[in-house]
């Protein structure tokens, strides 16, 4: 059966970013900058290409600036236009893409993930929905390649996405794993999911085709999120959301295409920095030729 389209996406952006401190102590983790925009701006960007008309923040009181870096900043515009700076005029205008509007909610308490996407839910009811985790970038030809795809096959089988890729079978234990009966799975197929197993030990991993942090989801996971009892960490947990939508309904695995940077991670954000680095418009070529001269 087929699923409504999917217009609306919510972004979690009200953790608190240890991971990253010190430099997350004073400044949202989603605002550190890879080469020349703030990571969550790459977020933004790619559910605008995957045509995503609606972006939920699920933030919290400390982040007023992802906010504010979305929102006109008349001052900074006005100068710039007095300044006869035209083109960084046109870049401070566009941070928030043509035809994407852009909404916040807060998050009081620090709930888990599943928490925060039901935080999302006077705004989405019952319509389909995408997540998207800001920690996550995907290096992709077109931003929101992968993502579209993942919307249109659930607009036509109302199976329900969740983006994954495969890991070294040693590093399973860190990730949320997917069970897909054994079945090869290559980059662009999709395969129906019968469980997720969160974190399994290396021996006893299902497969090593690891979640990634893009779903695309039937808006029956809001009601489930309300029955969700705390899990992990005493936190409401996605996964079990997840869990039980299975019971009901299909729920597919979708190979990505793209590469994913985990930029949350200090290595991680160094690895995207290099890579957006070398293919930045401006800076690329000359980066590069940096690059190959440091060997």
């Amino acid at each position: 059966m087929a699923g409504k389209p999917v217009r609306t996406a919510i972004l979690p952006v009200a953790g608190l970013g240890t991971r990253f401190l010190p430099a997350t102590k004073a400044v949202p983790k989603e605002m550190i900058t890879l080469v020349d925009k703030p990571l969550i701006q790459y977020v933004v960007e790619e559910a605008a290409g995957a045509g995503i008309e609606r972006i939920i923040l699920v933030t919290h009181a400390s982040k007023s600036a992802i906010e504010n870096h979305f929102d006109k900043n008349y001052e900074l515009e006005t100068e710039l236009a007095r300044r006869g700076k035209d083109a960084l005029l046109e870049v401070a205008r566009n941070t928030c893409p043509p035809g994407v509007h852009i909404a916040a909610v807060r998050q009081a308490e620090a709930k888990g993930l599943g928490h925060a996407v039901a935080c999302a839910a006077p705004f989405v009811q019952d319509e389909p929905f995408a997540v998207l985790l800001p920690d996550v970038l995907l290096r992709e030809e077109t931003p929101g390649d992968d993502l579209r795809v993942m919307m249109e096959r659930f607009e036509a089988t109302g199976a329900s996405q969740i983006m994954v890729e495969p890991v070294l079978q040693d590093q399973v234990d860190k990730y949320g794993v997917v069970d897909i009966g054994g079945r090869p799975l290559g980059p662009g197929e999709a395969a129906p999911i019968s469980r997720l197993v969160e974190k399994p030990p290396v021996d006893a991993a299902p497969s090593n085709l690891a979640v990634v942090g893009r779903y695309v989801l039937d808006g029956a996971v809001m009601a489930l999120l309300e029955q969700t009892p705390p899990g992990a960490g005493g936190e409401i947990q996605l996964t079990d959301a997840l869990d039980a939508l299975l019971r009901q309904a299909t729920v597919e695995a979708w190979h990505m295409r793209a590469r994913s940077f985990d930029c949350g991670d200090k290595l991680g954000y160094l690895k995207a920095t290099v890579e957006w680095g070398r293919h930045h418009p401006q800076l690329g070529e000359a980066f590069g030729q940096w690059l190959e001269q440091q060997h």
